[in-house]
């Protein structure tokens, strides 16, 4: 099982707002996850960020991939070193 960490879409039609969350590869985007690690919320100027920084330095040590989406909002919170 290999685990990833991806956005999951909430909210409704025409407002949509992200948990990031540590996830099985092989879930759906929307379907079952193991745990949250922070929101994202792109509707609101600034747009909101929210990350539990010791959740996901604790799935990054354990080997966990991470999309490009969720990357990027990593990248801008400080948690992942720019290549």
């Amino acid at each position: 099982m290999a685990v990833k960490i991806r956005l999951a879409r909430m909210g409704a039609k025409k407002k949509p707002f992200y948990r990031l969350v540590a996830a099985d590869s092989e879930a759906p985007r929307d379907g079952k996850f193991i745990e949250i690690l922070g929101y994202y919320d792109p509707m609101k100027d600034p747009a909101e960020v929210k990350v539990y920084e010791d959740k996901v330095k604790h799935w990054l040590g354990n080997g966990a991939l991470v999309s490009e989406s969720a990357k990027a909002i990593l990248k801008k919170q400080g948690l992942l070193k720019s290549r």
